[in-house]
């Protein structure tokens, strides 16, 4: 299987052997797990997209063009609403990785909306405490077991209900999908 590295700016298309078909990564771009998943996207050269709330809301992008400054291939939503963008991030993905820290007794009402969306929808998606010591094998396993899921959307609450989250994705990220074979 192969994951397609797409560069930004004019650069070319290249192949790197791995054992996904992720092609690209979506996200809501909100603090925490979401920006790790983007983050390393850009890093591993993966395309990256997603739904984002009208104005590129984000708790620490408040204000008009919010997170579409640092993230140009976002798209805003007709509202405002987080829940409009949640679940359109999950419709449009084929699997959808949910991260959380074992710190997170109850999920967010983000998280637990992506949840259903994806039971609703049903599209399959994983839930994964990202500080537990199997987490990347879990990932990974998961992954390899998809077939044709070439959009994976990611998503977890966001770094204000869950302090360190991000930093914990983001390690869990670069680990499972700059893998090689």
């Amino acid at each position: 299987m192969f994951v397609e590295k797409l560069y930004s700016l004019g650069a070319p298309a290249a192949r790197t052997r791995n054992i996904y078909r992720i092609m690209k990564i979506i996200s809501g771009a909100q603090t925490g797990a979401d920006r790790a998943a983007l983050d390393v996207a850009i890093m591993l050269g993966l395309r990256y997209g997603g739904w984002v709330p009208k104005g590129g809301w984000a708790e620490d992008f408040p204000n008009p063009p919010g997170v579409l400054g640092k993230y140009p291939d976002m798209i805003e939503t007709e509202t405002s609403i987080p829940a409009e963008r949640t679940r359109l991030n999950v419709r449009d993905s084929d699997a959808t990785l949910v991260l959380v820290t074992n710190s997170d007794t109850d999920t967010s009402p983000g998280t637990d909306l992506t949840r259903e969306t994806a039971e609703e929808l049903g599209r399959p998606f994983l839930i994964v405490q990202v500080d537990q010591p199997d987490a990347a094998n879990l990932v990974r396993d998961w992954l390899v077991g998809l077939s044709d899921s070439n959009v994976l959307n990611i998503a977890g609450p966001r770094e204000s209900e869950s302090p360190g989250l991000y930093l914990l994705s983001r390690t869990l990220l670069e680990k499972v999908l700059s893998q090689p074979i």
